[in-house]
């Protein structure tokens, strides 16, 4: 198809594009001189919280170890930051260990279908549709779906625009009304005739070889049931600051988090943004996904995690494929960030409650440890969002200098491993962004995880009008 022909950095800022010659051309001297400062401040660091913590216990009288409670309170918060070191190191072992499947040759891909919904989404949803039509991938072999799920702006118009333009590449379909995303991709999966289906978010954009590296996968490891791709901001260019900070955060939650999770075999979660699944593992779950609910409402969120949780479930390996970049928009604003993290955190608690029902079964022949560790670590995090905050209220209320000064060197210390991974991998001058989102998630975020449990029940996608 001629569009194939077209360079892919037409469609996606070349300032975002990762480039492996610009990562050997980088300074060895400066990352040496990062590292050497990041080992000194993490020593000082340590020092300094040892140095507070004797000043808290002898000021609060806690290193008597005079009662029960106390020594109750310093075992478990000990048990619990020593089990977070551990899983930390354990995820950069992990880590190391984890490569991307290369892509396989045009004769080995499978046929795709590409499923794109739509909603309020306008001129973007045709930039979405274009950069996936100059795919690097065999023009035979893919099949480009988008659905719109009754929109009420001009997403339609701009579907059809993109219909006059790209022709037989593409087919497109309205609902008609709008019934969520779930139904829009249900029907696109129902549509479908590829051996794997791809679904891509209408605020997105991919790379020319986006596809063949997502779905080689497939090829490679016959018990691969779901990959999850690479996401990138796509509008970290403009002047607002919060897709900057999110851009470092998703690296980390990608790249290193999902490489870890990869070399279990067990990414919980393959992104809206980008992600492929194989047709035999969707159409095992399909009508329990579509179907799916909580506490007797219809899930209306979460249907990226929901599909994961279920191929999972099924025995199936799923991964997460590096070399495989989608470029997403994300909010500009701090109400729409907190109502997308609220959405994702109440799909979190659901589908850990759900994960809860089968991942201590023999639900698949490979190992399961992995799994039930990942899913341990879940827990914990959301078990102790509430304690968190009654703690750090209670240290505000002692002391409240105390506790920024000694909460902003902690994020000094524990945020300077995103810094040095975001500048190695990428990026020096914009990997500080992680201090500035640590600041922002530590003060004006803390609250979502517990208002996400006390919540979970809630419906609504909360961040389209």
């Amino acid at each position: 198809m001629k569009s194939n022909k077209i360079a892919s950095d037409q469609s996606v800022p070349s300032a975002n594009k990762p480039s492996v010659k610009d990562q050997k051309n980088k300074s060895r001297d400066l990352r040496g001189i990062i590292v050497r400062a990041s080992s000194l401040a993490l020593l000082f660091g340590a020092a300094y919280l040892v140095y507070v913590l004797q000043g808290d216990f002898t000021r609060y009288n806690l290193n008597g170890l005079d009662s029960t409670w106390e020594l109750a309170f310093l075992a478990v918060t000990g048990s619990l930051l020593l089990f977070r070191a551990g899983f930390f190191f354990y995820n950069l072992y992990l880590y190391l260990r984890y490569k991307p499947i290369n892509s396989v040759s045009n004769k080995e891909l499978p046929t795709c279908t590409v499923i794109v919904p739509a909603y309020n989404e306008g001129k973007q949803v045709w930039a979405t549709l274009k950069s996936l039509a100059k795919s690097d991938y065999p023009s035979h072999k893919i099949q480009l779906l988008a659905i719109d799920d009754g929109s009420k702006d001009d997403t339609w118009d701009w579907m059809l625009k993109a219909k006059k333009e790209l022709g037989d590449q593409l087919n497109i379909y309205q609902q008609p009304e709008n019934k969520g995303k779930r139904h829009a991709l249900y029907r696109g999966f129902n549509l479908s005739t590829g051996e794997v289906l791809v679904t891509v978010d209408s605020d997105s954009e991919v790379t020319k070889d986006t596809l063949r590296n997502l779905v080689s996968p497939f090829v490679v490891n016959e018990k691969c049931g779901a990959v999850a791709g690479n996401i990138r901001v796509l509008n970290n260019e403009k002047k607002a600051m919060l897709p900057k900070m999110l851009d470092v955060s998703f690296v980390l939650s990608f790249e290193f988090i999902r490489s870890a999770e990869s070399s279990l075999e067990s990414v919980l979660c393959t992104p809206g943004a980008l992600a492929a699944y194989r047709k035999k593992a969707v159409f095992g779950c399909l009508e329990e996904w579509i179907n799916q609910t909580f506490m007797g409402k219809a899930s209306d969120i979460g249907e990226d995690r929901a599909m994961t949780n279920m191929i999972l479930k099924q025995g199936y390996h799923v991964l997460f494929q590096r070399n495989a970049f989608a470029y997403t928009n994300v909010p500009e604003k701090y109400t729409g960030l907190y109502k997308m993290f609220i959405r994702w955190g109440r799909s979190n608690v659901r589908e850990n409650i759900s994960m809860a029902k089968y991942v201590f079964t023999d639900f698949r022949e490979s190992s399961k440890a992995g799994s039930r560790l990942l899913f341990i670590n879940q827990v914990l995090k959301l078990v102790m969002s509430y304690p968190t905050i009654l703690m750090m209220l209670f240290f505000i209320s002692m002391d409240p200098i105390l506790f920024l000064s000694s909460t902003l060197f902690s994020i000094l210390i524990w945020s300077s491993f995103p810094v040095l991974f975001y500048a190695k991998r990428y990026n020096l001058s914009e990997s500080f962004w992680a201090y500035s989102y640590s600041i922002l998630y530590t003060f004006g975020l803390f609250w979502i995880t517990p208002y996400a449990i006390a919540t979970a029940s809630k419906r609504g996608w909360l961040t389209r009008g």
